[in-house]
């Protein structure tokens, strides 16, 4: 095989990573100033402006909605992995403070009402994710300083606090050098603190620093096992010895999928609709209504059940008590890094409540799923090189891997935000590997459920260490070298799966081919970003409804694929001499 490795446009990269950990190494708190200039030498895809003088409105959205609010009254951020390990630094009343949370980032983050934010890592992934993150907002926060401290910028800003009528909003994005739809984005992302946030801003400019506790490998090791032992203790069956279907996808789409609840709930959620006061969720109902295919009624209940649960109390209750009944318990993380995890007992599920998509063959087939003892353990997907702790960890708990399904999100550079993305090589960027892995899932696995997004096989991952950690020049020879889908976790999880199959640590830098093992491997990816088309970055907007197709048509595909493996595994059991 000709391995030729995307390594050319890398080296802005590279020096910026190696100066961030120079940086934290120290035992005390560091300034972020020192990691500016490498920051904006980068040419970071999320941040194309950073160099200029006028505010970059999306790559300052990126990072809010990855942030939790609080973060304009920070300027210390510190970073740990476990209570235990904030308490031995002096973080003793660590379990008093408030917990806070990101829009668009899932991380356990803690705030002390003051200026200090803790923040939760599981592995060096959330580092080289966080702190980029920080470093752009600390950039764009001090462009808008000195722009709003000009008294006819505080005039238009206090004009249009009284009234954001369009006019107003024109003006004030005329003041900040932006344009109305960027404010627009921000104003979606501040809500009502954009004004009190401005105010800020103009008031001082942003100095954060950081701190890392502790960031050995064994660190994060250690961290992971005690969150799969609290996991365990608290799921119904003992997973010790029983089969296992491994999925890491998101705590929504397959519960909703196998418990019917929302199908239960149709008349209570589409009331909900009609009466939330909601103009874009109106407007997808409307487009569903158009149209007749169970995909689309089905997803738009999944999609707006979030919602309708938030207002109604009871839902969630009620949600739960059914998914127990059926078999489902959830874990959602009490300590350390936040990733739920989801027990499903196949032999409890009920095929007559399920999204009727799931069935395969007749009602007598999947009947049979009550003579199975295995279990699907389903976790929220992690981030990055937790991929890799979290399925080692797993894997040394149970008695049988059966399958390993993988559903996420990914940047695509050859396809449209929404469409399916089937690969069957990796590259990543933490082993240097070239992974080559018989991937169980074709095209048209994934078609019948999905009404206007299309699926590209046959592709090519690359796993990278960070979203800001791309630039165009290096993403350029991604796509030469037909690397089309970008995201994170792919190589970590085959970095895991190496060590399942093989007697030795994974390796460095060599082609590793993982076609032949003892249980499936699964990678699907839908496309939510489209980094190569100018404007079209994760920071110029959110998914909304386009998500939820794709999502779900992933997720039926998966669920689909384990009852076929699992049905054929018990009638292989039923046959004389067979294992």
């Amino acid at each position: 095989m000709d391995r030729t490795v995307p390594k050319t446009g890398s080296e802005e990269i590279e020096l910026y990573i190696r100066t961030l950990y120079s940086l934290i190494r120290s035992s005390h708190a560091v300034q972020l100033d020192a990691l500016v200039e490498t920051h904006v030498a980068m040419d970071s895809s999320l941040h194309v402006r950073a160099r200029q003088s006028a505010p970059d409105a999306s790559a300052l959205f990126y990072a809010i909605m990855r942030l939790p609010p609080c973060i304009a009254d920070v300027n210390m951020v510190v970073m740990g992995q476990t209570d235990r390990i904030f308490h031995r630094h002096g973080y003793t009343d660590i379990e008093t403070w408030e917990r806070v949370s990101a829009p668009a980032r899932r991380r356990r983050m803690l705030f002390d009402g003051e200026h200090t934010l803790a923040t939760y890592i599981a592995s060096r992934s959330d580092i080289d994710d966080l702190i980029p993150i920080l470093v752009a907002y600390q950039i764009e926060w001090n462009k808008l300083h000195p722009i709003l401290q000009s008294t006819g910028v505080q005039a238009t800003l206090a004009a249009y606090s009284a009234d954001s009528s369009m006019a107003r909003t024109t003006d004030l994005a005329r003041a900040l050098g932006i344009s109305p739809d960027d404010l627009s984005h921000l104003q979606d992302a501040w809500g009502e603190d954009i004004g009190p946030t401005l105010q800020k801003i103009a008031a001082a400019p942003k100095r954060f620093a950081v701190r890392l506790l502790a960031g050995t490998y064994i660190d994060y090791q250690r961290a992971t096992s005690d969150w799969w032992i609290d996991a365990q203790q608290r799921v119904a069956p003992d997973l010790s010895d029983r089969p296992v279907y491994f999925v890491s996808s998101n705590v929504h789409a397959i519960p909703n999928l196998l418990s019917g609840f929302a199908m239960h709930e149709e008349e209570g959620i589409l009331s909900f609709v009609e009466q939330a006061g909601d103009p874009s969720l109106k407007a997808e109902y409307d487009y569903v209504c158009v149209r007749e295919e169970l995909n689309n009624k089905n997803n738009f209940l999944y999609y707006a059940l979030r919602r309708y649960a938030l207002l109604r109390p009871d839902v969630d209750t009620r949600r739960q008590q059914l998914e127990e009944a059926l078999g489902i318990t959830r874990a959602p993380s009490l300590h350390g890094f936040d990733i739920e995890v989801q027990a499903i007992e196949l032999n409890k599920l009920d095929p007559a409540q399920m999204d009727p998509r799931l069935l395969c063959g007749t009602a007598a087939d999947m009947a049979a799923l009550a003579n199975s003892d295995a279990v699907i353990v389903n976790i929220d997907y992690p981030l990055g090189m937790a991929a890799y702790h979290v399925l080692s960890k797993v894997a040394q708990r149970i008695a049988r891997m059966l399958g390993m399904y993988v559903i996420g999100k990914a940047a695509t550079l050859n396809a449209r935000v929404g469409d399916v993305l089937i690969a069957n090589v990796n590259y990543d960027e933490h082993s240097l590997n070239s992974y080559l892995f018989g991937n169980c899932f074709s095209a048209s696995d994934i078609l019948p459920y999905l009404t206007t997004s299309s699926v590209l096989d046959n592709q090519k991952i690359v796993t990278v260490r960070g979203t800001f950690l791309q630039n165009a020049r290096y993403m350029d020879v991604f796509y030469r070298e037909g690397y089309s889908i970008v995201e994170m976790e792919a190589g970590p999880y085959l970095s895991a799966i190496y060590e399942m199959v093989r007697a030795k640590r994974h390796p460095v830098d060599e082609i590793v081919n993982l076609y032949i093992t003892p249980f499936d491997i699964g990678f699907l990816h839908y496309a939510s970003d489209t980094p190569m088309t100018k404007g079209r970055n994760l920071g110029a907007g959110r998914l909304s409804y386009t998500g939820a197709e794709p999502t779900y048509a992933t997720a039926i595909a998966t669920l689909r694929r384990i009852f076929t493996t699992e049905l054929a595994r018990l009638r292989d059991q039923e046959q004389p001499g067979q294992n």
